[in-house]
């Protein structure tokens, strides 16, 4: 599996290109921003977008979707939930002093246990709310990968003070959903670099008891 991360926008969110070598198809998760620079990892390996996921409606997760969808066809995926936030976009964008972008509801809801696939590539959708009501992460069980949105980062976890959010509902979604997944899967928070759920499991301060 292709596999590209690449830091976009003004609060570099990592944005997953997730391409399979022979069908050529793939899953773009939270194309934040910088479109062209998506584009541009797409066109250089041959790749045609399939599905847009998006693990929760913070701007800087999902700004750019619209874009991409135009460019591609592709349907936007993500969490019903998260509906209250799209329609407080003006508001998000005025916390980062950046034009509010075009945000529409998803073209299908994610559901937990719901299946996310391309040909060659096959996702299982995890709702992990806390950070957002809609947040969900995207687990890839025959690749040990974990696209985990701002659920999980290395050393800490998704913050809870904005609308949505949930201390105690985001811990209990991490012990229940994430960290019983085997240890060696690789964790690829929304923001910052990568880690694994071992990792985690054992040494992230918000998470040992």
């Amino acid at each position: 599996m292709i596999h590209e991360i690449l830091p976009v926008g003004l609060l570099q969110c990592n944005c997953s290109i997730l391409g399979d070598e022979t069908s050529k198809e793939a899953i773009v998760v939270d194309p934040g921003d910088d479109i062209p620079s998506i584009v541009s990892v797409l066109e250089r390996h041959g790749l045609a977008v399939k599905q847009i996921v998006i693990t929760h409606a913070h701007i800087d997760h999902i700004a750019g979707a619209q874009k991409l969808k135009k460019l591609t066809g592709a349907p936007i995926l993500y969490n019903q939930n998260d509906l209250p936030l799209v329609k407080m976009m003006d508001a998000q964008a005025a916390w980062l002093g950046m034009a509010t972008p075009e945000v529409l509801p998803p073209d299908v809801s994610l559901s937990d246990g719901q299946t996310v696939a391309v040909e060659g590539i096959a996702g299982v959708v995890l709702h992990t709310p806390g950070h957002t009501q809609g947040s969900s992460c995207l687990y890839l069980p025959e690749q040990a990968v974990l696209i985990a949105g701002d659920t999980l980062f290395a050393g800490s976890v998704g913050r809870t003070d904005l609308p949505g959010g949930d201390s105690r509902q985001l811990i209990r979604s991490i012990h229940d959903r994430l960290l019983v997944l085997p240890e060696e899967v690789y964790v690829v928070p929304g923001h910052g670099s990568s880690t694994t759920i071992g990792v985690e499991k054992f040494s992230n301060p918000f998470l040992i008891k």
